[in-house]
């Protein structure tokens, strides 16, 4: 069973500038320390949702890297996220029994700043339309900042939308499916999976590349992004009222 959005990665160049810059727009940034194999290192937004940004930069060339390829298409901004699992052994079985062709589990992890080794697994979906998924070995609360890191200048509580492009749409609804285990819903929006208290909607633009497109902040108060500071991720913001 996938229980949520687990993170959303956020290439960046230069991981102390776009660190800088999201404390700048309000958010509460959190030094994450180097990844296993030492390629990458990474800054986390936390969310009282439970979910959080990655602002991930790589150290040096890696080729062999998921990600490494964004660096030339994107240079900077979304690139992926990852879903959280109840039990990933089970979510992978469940998936492949449903059709889906997924990799997995895979080991990973990294160093935080203060020298604890925090480890996971993920799941790697063979069709590039799909995230990948990630459930913790060490526990999540080594991983995920909480407590004061949940809270933000800005107000912002947690993720709200996540808009995801496909070419395929039909194709990609079924890929969804049997991965989560369940069908979508529509809105206005377009074809909508509820994750949690975040909303993943899919929807179809032939000229875009797949993949994570916009990204929907939940607050209090309504926010204005100085999308000069947001490295190219359209950030906006869902106001809770009442």
């Amino acid at each position: 069973m996938i229980k949520a959005i687990d993170h959303i990665v956020i290439l960046v160049k230069d991981l102390a500038q776009a660190s800088a810059d999201y404390a700048a727009l309000g958010f509460t940034v959190v030094p994450g320390g180097e990844h296993t194999g030492g390629a990458t290192h990474n800054s986390l937004v936390a969310f009282a949702d439970g979910s959080y940004l990655e602002l991930i930069a790589f150290k040096r060339e890696a080729p062999e890297h998921r990600w490494w390829q964004y660096t030339l298409s994107h240079g900077e901004g979304l690139i992926d996220f990852a879903l959280l699992p109840t039990d990933i052994e089970n979510g992978l079985l469940a998936a492949r029994q449903r059709g889906l062709e997924i990799e997995g589990p895979f080991p990973g992890g990294r160093e935080r700043p203060d020298g604890q080794q925090i480890k996971w697994q993920t799941g790697a979906p063979l069709t590039p339309d799909l995230p990948f998924l990630c459930a913790d070995v060490t526990p999540r609360e080594l991983r995920v900042p909480s407590g004061d890191a949940w809270v933000h200048p800005n107000g912002v509580t947690a993720i709200a939308r996540l808009g995801v492009v496909t070419h395929d749409l039909p194709a990609s609804i079924e890929h969804y499916n049997a991965l989560l285990g369940f069908e979508p819903t529509q809105d206005e929006n377009g074809v909508v999976y509820k994750l949690g208290t975040a909303n993943l909607t899919l929807y179809s633009q032939k000229a875009m590349l797949i993949g994570p497109l916009s990204l929907t902040l939940r607050s209090n108060t309504p926010i204005e992004f100085d999308r000069s500071l947001t490295h190219k991720v359209p950030l906006l913001n869902s106001v809770v009222t009442g």
